[in-house]
C-alpha cells in the first residue's frame, strides 16, 4: 500500500476531491437508482451501484495512467486526435438515432464490451488540449485573424458543427470555454468578437436549414426552443415536470435533509441518478449536503489555478486552465438548473452522476491537470538536489 502512494505524483489536494467526489457519490447514485430499477423496471438498485463503482475504477485508472504520462506528449496527441474525433463524431451523428423525432445521436457502441461512448465529451477535452497548444505556438507572436482561420479555427467549427445537431448545451459550454480559454491565452479580443460573430451567424443558419428541410434533419430545435421560452416565461408545463420534481426535492431537504435514501423525488424525477442527482443530494442531505458539494469544486477551481500558476511553460499553464475549468463550470451549469437559474442542459454532475463517458472524461482531464503538477514537483527536486550542500560535498571528495 505504501508503495502504491508513493507512485502517485502531483498535487495531493486534487487528489483528495477527485476522491471525496468519488466516495461521496456511492449512496446517492444507489439511492436515486431505484428509479431506473423499480419505475423504469430496468435491473435492481445494487446492479447499477456495482456499475457506478466499476465505472469510477476505471476511471481512476485513467487518471493514474495519464497522470504518469509527461504533459508535454499531449502537445502532439491532440494534433492527431482531431481527424479522429472527427471521424468519430461523424460516425456517431450518421447513425440517425432520433428521439420522438429529434436527432439524438450522441452514442456510439464499443463492439466486444457492448458498451456506449459518449464522442463529444472526448471532442471536448481534445479540443482544450488542441487549442492550448495552438495559442502556446502563438504566444510571442503577432498573428492576424486570417493566419489563425485554418489552423485554429477550422478543426474547431467543423468538429462542433457536428455535435450541435444532437447536443446544443454541450456545443455552447465547449465555444465558451474556448473563447475563455483564447481570452486568457492572450488571442486579440477583436479577434474573438469576429469568432464570436461567425458563431452566432452559423447557428443561425443551421436553425434556418433545420427548419427548412426538418424531414432531411431531424433535430432538437424544437426542444430547445421551448425550454429557453418556458423556462424565461416561467410557465408551468409539461417541459418543466423535471424542473419542478427538483424543486420539491429541494424544498423537502431543508437544512439537514430527510436522510440517506430515504428521497420521495427520486422515484418522480427523470435521470435521478445523473442530470438530476444534485436536487436528490440536497432531499436526502440537505443544504449541509449541497454546500458540501460546492466547497469541494470551489477547493477544486482555486487548485486548478495554482497548478496553472505554478507551471514552467505556457502551454502547461494553459492546458491545465482548458481541461480543469469545463469540469467546474460544467458543475455549476447542473446545479444552477436543479436550482431553475439555468434551463435544462443535460449536463452532468463530474464525478457524482452515473454515466461511464462523463466520468472517464472528466479524469482524463483531471489526469491531465496531475500530469502538469508532477512536471514541476519534478523539477523542484531536481532544484532541491543540485542545491544541497551534502551533495555538493560528496561530489567534491
Amino acid at each position: 500500500m505504501g508503495n502504491m502512494f508513493t507512485q502517485i505524483k502531483g498535487d495531493r489536494a486534487i487528489w483528495a476531491i477527485a476522491t471525496l467526489l468519488a466516495i461521496f457519490s456511492f449512496l446517492p447514485v444507489y439511492s436515486a437508482a431505484s428509479n431506473l430499477a423499480y419505475v423504469g423496471g430496468i435491473g435492481n438498485t445494487f446492479s447499477f451501484f456495482i456499475k457506478h463503482f466499476m465505472h469510477l475504477a476505471l476511471g481512476f485508472a485513467i487518471m493514474y495512467g495519464v497522470h504518469k504520462v509527461p504533459y508535454k506528449y499531449f502537445r502532439g496527441l491532440s494534433m492527431i486526435m482531431i481527424p479522429i474525433v472527427f471521424v468519430l463524431l461523424l460516425v456517431t451523428m450518421l447513425q440517425g438515432t432520433t428521439i420522438d423525432g429529434a436527432n439524438a445521436s450522441r452514442w456510439i457502441q464499443i463492439p466486444i464490451v457492448n458498451m456506449s461512448f459518449q464522442t463529444s465529451t472526448l471532442a471536448a477535452v481534445v479540443l482544450m488540449v488542441y487549442v492550448a497548444r495552438y495559442l502556446s505556438k502563438v504566444r510571442e507572436k503577432t498573428i492576424s485573424f486570417k493566419e489563425s482561420i485554418l489552423p485554429l479555427w477550422a478543426p474547431i467549427f467543423l468538429i462542433l458543427v457536428l455535435i450541435l445537431p444532437a447536443n446544443f448545451s454541450t456545443t455552447a459550454i465547449i465555444f465558451t470555454m474556448i473563447m475563455m480559454l483564447a481570452f486568457i491565452g492572450g488571442y486579440p479580443i477583436k479577434h474573438l468578437l469576429i469568432v464570436i460573430g461567425i458563431g452566432l451567424a452559423a447557428f443561425a443558419m443551421f436553425i434556418l436549414v433545420a427548419k427548412a428541410f426538418p424531414e432531411v434533419m431531424p433535430n432538437r430545435i424544437d426542444t430547445w426552443m421551448s425550454r429557453i421560452e418556458n423556462f424565461s416565461n416561467g410557465e408551468d408545463t409539461e417541459a418543466d415536470y423535471q424542473i419542478e420534481r427538483a424543486k420539491t426535492a429541494i424544498a423537502s431537504g431543508g437544512i439537514k435533509g430527510v436522510g440517506p435514501g430515504k428521497s420521495v423525488q427520486k422515484n418522480l424525477l427523470p435521470q435521478s441518478s445523473s442530470d438530476f442527482i444534485f436536487a436528490i443530494i440536497i432531499e436526502e442531505y440537505g443544504l449541509i449536503g449541497g454546500l458540501f458539494l460546492l466547497v469541494l469544486y470551489s477547493w477544486l477551481l482555486f487548485r486548478i489555478v495554482i497548478v496553472s500558476q505554478k507551471s514552467d511553460t505556457v502551454f502547461g499553464k494553459l492546458l491545465v486552465l482548458g481541461v480543469g475549468l469545463p469540469i467546474v463550470f460544467q458543475a455549476l451549469i447542473n446545479m444552477a438548473v436543479a436550482v431553475e437559474l439555468f434551463p435544462v442542459t443535460g449536463q452532468t454532475l463530474p464525478l457524482i452522476s452515473s454515466g461511464g463517458t462523463s466520468i472517464w472524461m472528466t479524469c482524463l482531464a483531471i489526469g491531465i491537470i496531475l500530469s502538469v503538477s508532477a512536471k514541476r514537483e519534478e523539477i523542484k527536486g531536481q532544484e532541491a538536489s543540485e542545491e544541497n550542500p551534502l551533495d555538493i560535498l560528496s561530489e567534491t571528495i
